[in-house]
């Protein structure tokens, strides 16, 4: 499922953060890629252990233990702490593929990356280029966000970040174990979940079919949930 959630940030919010990001000191993303990464990456990152990224990384943090389409589409057991990037002067990102798993920094945990998220930090005409193209079973898909919008795709998708040829992309990037590691069950539990939420307002709380199908998402997480 490829969904895009909407206001993660204010744009108040988003201002603030490139305050910050825009004279923050940015190295050369290589730093942190793997073999293969090596080859297809070229761009900029924040220090993941810098006051500034894990200032940021948890005001995002707490805005999405907020947002309810965020919570209905992950089921979010752990979330790798937000990264911050940047691509500019021709940047990008060639095609791959996510690790499967990662360590939680400065712990022994690992992470399962069922779900990759990139929030937009720069406006769509700030810059050209720099879109998310993600494949699909349906084809290629390409995003490009307002600033403060987020996209959730699965973790096991080819993806790539287009070369930027004006202007800078500015974003942050992490990884989330859902409950439910399986995107096909996820999906259905969010399509149920979404039209559970759609119901509510407009029958009574004890109408029969309303708790019917609230208990059946219950009884499918029930199923399917690893916690």
């Amino acid at each position: 499922m490829l969904n895009v959630i909407e206001g993660v940030l204010s744009k108040g919010e988003v201002r603030q953060f490139r305050v910050y990001l825009d004279q923050a000191e940015w190295q050369d993303g290589a730093n942190t890629a793997g073999t293969l990464a090596l080859q297809v990456k070229n761009n900029l990152q924040i220090d993941d252990n810098s006051d500034l990224a894990i200032q940021l990384g948890n005001h995002i943090l707490r805005k999405l233990g907020e947002h309810p389409v965020f919570i209905s589409a992950a089921l979010p057991q752990k979330i790798y702490p937000p990264k911050f990037n940047r691509y500019q002067d021709g940047g990008g990102y060639g095609l791959h593929v996510d690790s499967a798993v990662m360590m939680m920094p400065g712990t022994r945990q690992n992470l399962r990356s069922d779900m990759s998220a990139t929030l937009f930090l720069a406006e769509p005409g700030e810059y050209d280029g720099g879109e998310l193209e993600i494949e699909t079973d349906f084809g290629a898909q390409t995003v490009k966000l307002e600033a403060g919008d987020m996209v959730l795709y699965p973790s096991s998708s080819l993806h790539r970040v287009t070369p930027v040829t004006a202007g800078a992309r500015v974003a942050s990037f992490f990884w989330i174990e859902s409950m439910v590691s399986d995107d096909a069950e996820r999906t259905m539990l969010y399509d149920l979940d979404q039209a559970i939420q759609k119901l509510t307002p407009v029958v009574e709380a004890q109408n029969p079919a309303l708790l019917r199908l609230t208990g059946i998402y219950h009884n499918l997480l029930r199923r399917w949930a690893i916690t």
